[in-house]
């Protein structure tokens, strides 16, 4: 059992801290839902600043072990993270204007379906090209 989670650490870490970021994103959004006459999609984009936020800090640490030495090779990653989640969170926009101006569907039900397509989408990012460089230099 121990080889098999150590064989598969960064994924079960990975869902851990995807795990938080949505409680992050989910719970933000909740919260705006119900104190503010907001739009949604108002909601979606702050929660989306914060999920991302907490999501870079907790997947360069713990999930890739990414470790630069230099400002440039830190604010390279961040950009690029940055970068794959905005294409993400324009997913997450579409499944939300979908879900809840087209199909008319509960806001918090149609969040929790984007949260699951956006952690599987920011997962592959992630491993594939975001903190790949990385892995790669630790060889």
């Amino acid at each position: 059992m121990k080889a098999l989670i150590k064989k598969n650490q960064a994924v079960i870490l990975y869902l851990v801290f995807g795990a938080l970021t949505t409680a992050v994103n989910i719970g933000t959004f909740t919260i705006i839902e119900f104190t503010t006459d907001w739009n949604y999609q108002i909601g979606t984009a702050i929660a989306w600043v914060l999920s991302v936020l907490v999501a870079f800090f907790t997947n360069k640490v713990w999930v890739f072990s990414s470790h630069y030495t230099t400002w440039y090779a830190f604010w390279r990653e961040l950009g690029s993270f940055f970068f794959f989640r905005l294409l993400s969170y324009f997913m997450e926009v579409v499944i939300m204007w979908v879900g809840v101006s087209l199909l008319h569907q509960n806001e918090i039900l149609t969040k929790l379906v984007d949260n699951i397509v956006v952690v599987i989408v920011n997962y592959v990012f992630s491993k594939l090209i975001i903190f790949k460089q990385t892995q790669i230099k630790k060889d």
